[in-house]
Order: C-alpha cells, then structure tokens, then sequence
C-alpha cells in the first residue's frame, strides 16, 4: 500500500511539474507571437488525443492532451511554401503567417520559449527569497572527516567558525572559497563551541581538481537558516540565483562533453518522476525550488543548437542573417533529422540511466 502511494505521489507531482514547465515554455511562444502578428492555430499541453478543448476569441484552440510528456504551440503558416501544397497556401491567411515574418520577429517568437523558462526560474526564486527566505548554510560544522585536517586541529560537530585568520565568515560557501584559495597553508580559527571562544591552529590539506590544487579543510556543514528579503532583494537574488543555476548546468554539460564528467548522472522522465515524488512530499517550497532548477535545465537544453530544438531554429535563422536568405530545404532537413536521431539517442541513454538507477537490472540478474 506504500509503494503505491508513493508511485501515486510521484505520478501525480511529476504530471503537475512538467505541466506547468510545458505550459509557460509554450506560453512564451505564444505570447510572443501574438505580439508579432502571428496567429497561432493551437495550444497543446500534452500530446495524443485531446481530453478537453476550447477556442478562444482570437480563433486558438487550447487542448489538454492524455500524454503529459510535453506541448506545442501551432503557428499558422509555420511550414514554407515551398514544402506545403497548394491548397494548404490558399488557406493561410495573409499577414498572420510565421514564415512571411522577418528574421527578427521569428526568432523572437522561438527564443520566446526558452527565455519564458528562465524567466520563470526567476519569479520562483524572488518569491521563495521573499516569503520563506533565502537558505544560507551556516559555517557550523555538521560532521568531521577521520584524518583530515579539521581533526588534527581539534574541531568538533556543532562547532561554529566564525573567523579564519581574522576575517569574518558569513556562510559555509565563503569559508569553502577561503580555504580552497590555501593548500598546505597554517591558518587561525576562531571557534565558538558552547557558547566559548576558542582559537584553534590548523594546517590545510590539499588535492588536485582540474589541474589545481586546492585547500581542504574535512569538514561537512549541515545547518541551514533561512534569512527572509525585501521584494526589491528577492528579485535581484532571484536573478543571481538562476544564473548561478544556469552556470554550474553549463560546467555539468561541459564535462559531460569533454568526457570527465559522470554520464550516469544523465536522467530523463523516470528520474524526473522519482525526484518530483520526494521533493513534493518535503513541502511546497522545495517543490517550487525543483520547478525552478528544471525550468533552467529545460531553458538551456532548448538552447543547445540541435535542430528541433529552439537552438537549432535560431542557428538556422544565423546562417540566414549571414547567407542572406534561408539554407536550403534539403540542408535543413538533414539537420533536423540528425537533430531528431540525436535526440532519440539521449533519451534512450537517459531511460536506461533512469532503470539502471532503480535497480531494475539488478532484479532482473538476480
């Protein structure tokens, strides 16, 4: 009975995660080709056949499809001319076509989408930062490495470092910086341990990391408080928020790419779910703190200049600005449909990380 409600609780957490993704990366198409002129044909959260539809005043029809894996917005005239027949070119109607818009207008409306993630991601940050507040891990030791040099130098769990060599620490990331930035380096810590100042003399350790070396203390810090700020601050620590997302989600697929990252962290819709599951079930602030990670994640991935994506898209719109007319038909369709295999690939990668992470080949050798 456990096990059931919880694939429920995922199901069900992972339906309204992706659905709202899908709906506000759609919605920025639409909303930017309603203001360039281009009428849009349908609406689609989901695909399959629909289980309710509506038309708006405009003439839009917004569907909610049985398959909730993802949504389109229909752009009338997005085909060209030249691949439709001529029967589909008598109905289009002129001056509300995609194609018959300028480079600018159409790429504004495909990067629309992934911008509306990222925009997204900001709002849901700025408004955890405002009402719970901004989570800072405070410079408390949580726990001591056997061996390192924290032990060597006597610090113990629940210690709180409040400064190294005379300088203030503010949060666990700034004494990391701190230390990192001093291998095989004496320093002074200033120690409050049950409510006593102590001072404490300390030899950093070190280890290579990309070629560098860098300082290593042995600590693990755990304890979190939550500091609440004005709308003003919580719109700009949202911003710096999401670009933090934003680039430590490039360093991962970088090292993806170059080969020194863990490909086994690459998940797809079952991680999603599983992880959607766990996150719902600690509240609705870390339920929004995970919508805001994926719509950075979905942002960027809709960026990567694979055709089928909005990336590829915008990278064909760039040959155009630079040719000064379109690739050719054929150019193009070989792109998508290597863009297509790629794609096909990594979701297939990413479904066998998901069962291999559950355990489902175990159990089947076992």
């Amino acid at each position: 009975m456990h096990a059931v409600l919880d694939f429920a609780r995922s199901a069900g957490a992972f339906v309204v995660v992706l659905g709202v993704l899908v709906f506000v990366h759609e919605l920025g198409h639409y909303l930017a080709a309603r203001w360039r002129g281009v009428y849009v044909e349908t609406f689609s959260i989901g695909f399959g056949r629909a289980l309710t539809s509506w038309t708006d005043r405009h003439g839009t029809v917004w569907k909610l499809a049985w398959i909730p894996l993802g949504g389109y917005v229909k752009l009338h005239g997005q085909e060209r001319p030249e691949t439709v027949s001529a029967e589909v070119r008598a109905a289009w109607k002129p001056g509300g076509t995609f194609h018959e818009k300028s480079l600018l207008s159409r790429a504004i409306v495909i990067a629309a989408g992934p911008v509306a993630n990222f925009v997204l991601a900001i709002v849901l940050f700025a408004f955890l930062f405002g009402s719970v507040g901004r989570p800072v891990l405070l410079p408390v030791v949580e726990s001591v490495l056997p061996g390192s040099a924290a032990a060597a130098a006597g610090l113990q769990p629940k210690d709180r470092i409040e400064a190294v060599d005379g300088r203030k620490i503010a949060d666990f990331t700034a004494l990391q910086r701190l230390v990192a930035a001093h291998p095989d380096t004496a320093m002074t810590l200033r120690v409050q341990r049950a409510g006593a100042a102590l001072t404490l003399p300390v030899v950093t350790h070190s280890s290579l990391e990309d070629g560098r070396k860098i300082g290593l203390l042995g600590i693990r810090g755990g304890l979190v408080s939550y500091q609440p700020l004005s709308i003003p601050a919580a719109m700009v620590a949202g911003v710096t928020e999401t670009w933090s997302v934003t680039a430590q989600t490039a360093q991962g697929v970088a090292k993806m790419i170059s080969g020194s990252g863990n490909s086994g962290e690459i998940g797809g819709p079952i991680r999603i779910a599983e992880m959607s599951g766990q996150v719902a079930a600690m509240g609705v602030a870390s339920l929004l703190s995970f919508i805001a990670v994926l719509s950075v994640n979905i942002g960027m991935i809709n960026l990567f200049p694979i055709p089928v994506l909005d990336g590829g898209h915008l990278l064909f719109y760039l040959f155009e600005a630079v040719r000064g007319r379109p690739l050719p038909q054929r150019a193009q369709e070989y792109g998508f449909r290597a863009g297509l295999a790629l794609l096909a690939g990594l979701f297939i990668f990413a479904t066998w990380n998901d069962l291999n992470h559950l355990g489902l080949f175990h159990w089947f050798a076992g």
